[in-house]
């Protein structure tokens, strides 16, 4: 609650030097207000804000040559007395730019030298001595995390943005792999007619090694699909009669399907909730003719799930 009440003037003063800036946000800090740094950085270029981590004792020694006259700094400091940074500030200052500083003293040197300042104190530590930067390093966590969430949203930063700057990973595939990048094509494509005589459609299915075939009308349309579970039930159904039943006796109508424009992940959903293995994929241009067909594999190949 009392860091619900700091997002004030000051905080939306912060999100919008950062919003104009037309260069990359620099953040600055030593031991493990550096680690939160590096943090905040992290989750302002994952969304959009271009930023880095400046270690300020590297900075003094030659990496302060990293930064133009176009950045903006965030300055963390919980004391307001880290001496690495003040150092700085003269030089950060000649270059024209904004400071904006997270500390936990407001009376502080730094403090006293930024543009902006955001309230990071904390009223003890977590630790039993008051000493160890536990809670205050939380808060400074959250700020940060605050800031990068009110930029996306001022920027309107959307999913698809998102996707393309995390292309690695089991996120990234989920986000970014569409059901035509895995679907099986072309010849790939297990089909038959409705009037099939099961034992070539049983060949179809051996063939092409999904365990599952498409039954279509004659006008390409899809009718129905044949698994592995509907040969069960026909098989006691039929008995021995069965390789000589049309296809269209044994098929399950109106099968599960998904557009090749959709996410694979939203595929997997669909398999997931209906207890199947694959999905006969369609066009919208198409209508109801399958241009395609994914297999719960091909998910996992892709490291979907």
């Amino acid at each position: 609650d009392a860091l619900r009440d700091r997002i004030d003037k000051e905080f939306s003063m912060a999100v919008d030097l950062i919003y104009e800036c037309n260069g990359k946000v620099v953040l600055l800090g030593i031991g493990k207000s550096g680690l939160i740094c590096k943090k905040i950085a992290a989750t302002l270029a994952s969304t959009g804000t271009p930023a880095f981590f400046l270690h300020p004792a590297e900075g003094v020694h030659g990496d302060l040559g990293m930064v133009t006259k176009d950045d903006i700094i965030i300055c963390v400091s919980n004391s307001g007395e880290t001496e690495e940074i003040i150092t700085l500030i003269p030089i950060l200052r000649r270059l024209g730019l904004k400071l904006i500083v997270m500390t936990g003293k407001k009376s502080s040197t730094l403090a006293k030298n930024g543009d902006v300042i955001l309230d990071i104190s904390v009223e003890e530590e977590a630790c039993p001595w008051d000493l160890v930067p536990t809670a205050s390093t939380t808060v400074t966590l959250v700020m940060g995390d605050a800031l990068a969430v009110a930029l996306l949203k001022k920027k309107d930063f959307k999913r698809d943005d998102f996707a393309l700057l995390h292309p690695g990973g089991t996120l990234g595939k989920k986000l970014i792999l569409n059901v035509s990048d895995l679907m099986h094509t072309g010849d790939e494509i297990p089909l038959v007619k409705k009037d099939t005589l099961m034992k070539f459609a049983l060949l179809e299915m051996t063939s092409k090694r999904l365990g599952v075939t498409g039954v279509c009308e004659e006008n390409g349309n899809l009718a129905g699909v044949i698994t592995d579970g509907d040969l069960r039930r026909a098989l006691e159904k039929f008995d021995q009669q069965l390789i000589n039943k049309e296809a269209c006796k044994v098929m399950t109508e109106n099968p599960k399907t998904i557009n090749r424009k959709e996410l694979a992940v939203k595929a997997l959903n669909i398999m997931e909730h209906f207890s199947i293995t694959s999905l006969f994929v369609l066009d919208k241009e198409m209508e109801k003719r399958p241009v395609g067909i994914i297999h719960l594999h091909d998910l996992l190949k892709a490291g979907v799930v």
